[in-house]
């Protein structure tokens, strides 16, 4: 069949719609989960260690498959893969909340990150193709608001649907949205056309030991106290290992390799590999702080803590709608530029957080973040994709989701590592200053005396309270040190045409 320009796409609506719930559901499947772990805990007996492969599996299996997806469609057709992802998401899904062991989980957790991988940039695949280009900036808005939202309402939803019903629900809710969005791609996405591309084997398999064993190295390192670890020693050089080779093999390999090497002659697409690295560190780093923080440290219920980190989640929804309409008539950089320069503040206001606070200051920080995220991710996506050629889109928007998946976990284990590292560091400072010779020991209150066993627990547990509190800010510091410096950087960005050179085509 010939190909059809956007302009004459049928049914642009209802693809948007369906290829969103398909996305939507698996971007809240990113940090649904988290919330239910402890029931989920103890439903199936497991230990502290074994139900974080809860988590991991998902993770691993996902960051695996991912960058299979531009060899996939291009062997059997984009409309075929999405179905099939759709369906094997949606039935690993009743698998999760059937399951009544920890193998059973994790095998469907497993299954839900194969198919799963591909659902985010197949989506954005499809909304670059459909619509014509003075549009696009509007499509990667709905696009961005489904990959984001979805992560930062994940706890909310998770959290009530625990609450409310079972943990097993966290799962079945994927079921009614599955088959809608399965219906939905079944009826109006039509077919791109195959294209007989010989799979790179060794390419594929060197690249996916790597980014499996970076993952399960990130994942656990903090957990199993890093390079004092065998196993995390092995994986890190596993990963180097592997990466060198893939790396080698594919900037000689003759013919075609696993990762087209026209990709890296796009410096547009290059700089949007780093910003996207950079986006997801920060998002996700910032996310696996905050609950740990309003629940162990704050004492908030966890439907209170979705509660109160929800406004993050309208503040991006917020700003995409506004960006969506101004990407073709601002600057794409100037409008990083303020998304940046927004979550930086947001970040400089969580440094201001106290013990004692009251959840004001939670709610704005995180709608200002939220607005800054907004402003960044959009006119990122537009300025990614807009010099790269139609052809390359299939292997181009799998490998940016994969780097923001990266950048997600690289930005978790580092904030979780200094935050162990800090608060040890500032629990040692502070005990050091109950002293007999210490006056201000004599303010404390009577409960608080280091006389008593009472008293020096209960000074004991004030101060654990601080010195988790300044981990936390120094945290908060660094990512908002890290946002700053990205700043400068924007200027690698070469400013997007806004004339309408023809606009991409869609293969049917």
């Amino acid at each position: 069949m010939s190909a059809a320009a956007p302009n004459t796409v049928a049914h642009r609506g209802m693809i948007t719609v369906s290829i969103m719930l398909a996305t939507i559901m698996q971007a809240l499947d990113t940090t649904i989960a988290n919330v239910a772990l402890p029931h989920m805990q103890g439903s199936l007996q497991a230990s502290q260690d074994q139900i974080t492969w809860v988590l991991t599996s998902y993770i691993v299996a996902a960051a695996i498959t991912l960058p299979l997806t531009g060899w996939l469609c291009g062997h059997w057709g984009r409309r075929r893969v999405f179905l099939v992802s759709v369906v094997g998401f949606t039935l690993a899904s009743a698998l999760c909340g059937l399951a009544g062991s920890m193998v059973e989980i994790v095998a469907a957790r497993l299954l839900q990150g194969v198919f799963g991988a591909a659902l985010v940039p197949l989506s954005q695949a499809v909304l670059l193709d459909i619509n014509p280009r003075e549009k696009v900036g509007q499509a990667m808005a709905i696009w961005g608001a489904g990959i984001m939202v979805g992560p930062i309402l994940g706890p909310l939803l998770g959290g009530w649907l625990t609450d409310q019903f079972d943990w097993r629900w966290v799962f079945f809710i994927n079921l009614p949205v599955g088959l809608v969005a399965l219906w939905g791609i079944a009826r109006y996405l039509p077919e791109s056309r195959p294209k007989a591309e010989k799979l790179d084997l060794f390419g594929f398999v060197s690249l996916s030991l790597a980014i499996g064993m970076l993952q399960m190295f990130l994942d656990r390192g903090e957990q199993l106290d890093w390079f004092d670890s065998w196993e995390i020693r092995l994986e890190a050089a596993t990963a180097v290992v592997a990466f060198a080779f893939f790396a080698v093999h594919t900037w000689t390999v003759q013919g075609t390799s696993f990762l087209d090497r026209a990709l890296l002659k796009d410096r547009n697409f290059v700089t949007g590999l780093l910003f996207a690295f950079i986006v997801g560190m920060i998002l996700f780093a910032t996310m696996s702080l905050l609950p740990t923080f309003l629940q162990g440290l704050m004492g908030y219920p966890v439907v209170y803590t979705g509660a109160v980190t929800a406004p993050r989640g309208v503040g991006t929804m917020i700003a995409m709608i506004v960006v969506g309409r101004l990407v073709q008539r601002i600057d794409v950089r100037g409008i990083m530029a303020v998304g940046f320069g927004l979550t930086a503040f947001s970040l400089w206001q969580m440094t201001r957080f106290s013990p004692d606070m009251d959840s004001t200051l939670v709610i704005t920080s995180g709608f200002i973040q939220g607005l800054g995220i907004g402003f960044t991710f959009v006119p990122l996506s537009t300025a990614t994709f807009a010099t790269l050629a139609p052809q390359l889109r299939h292997q181009g928007t799998p490998i940016f989701s994969l780097l923001r998946n990266i950048g997600s976990s690289v930005g978790i284990s580092i904030v979780q590592t200094l935050l162990t590292e800090d608060t040890a560091s500032a629990h040692a400072n502070l005990a050091a200053l109950v002293a007999p010779g210490n006056a201000a020991l004599a303010t404390l209150p009577p409960s608080m005396n280091p006389g008593s066993l009472s008293g020096l627990a209960a000074l004991n547990a004030e101060v654990t309270r601080q010195a988790a509190m300044i981990g936390y800010l120094d945290d908060f510091w660094i990512m908002m040190v890290i946002t700053a410096v990205a700043i400068p950087l924007l200027l690698l960005i070469r400013k997007p045409q806004r004339a309408a050179a023809g606009p991409a085509e869609v293969p049917h």
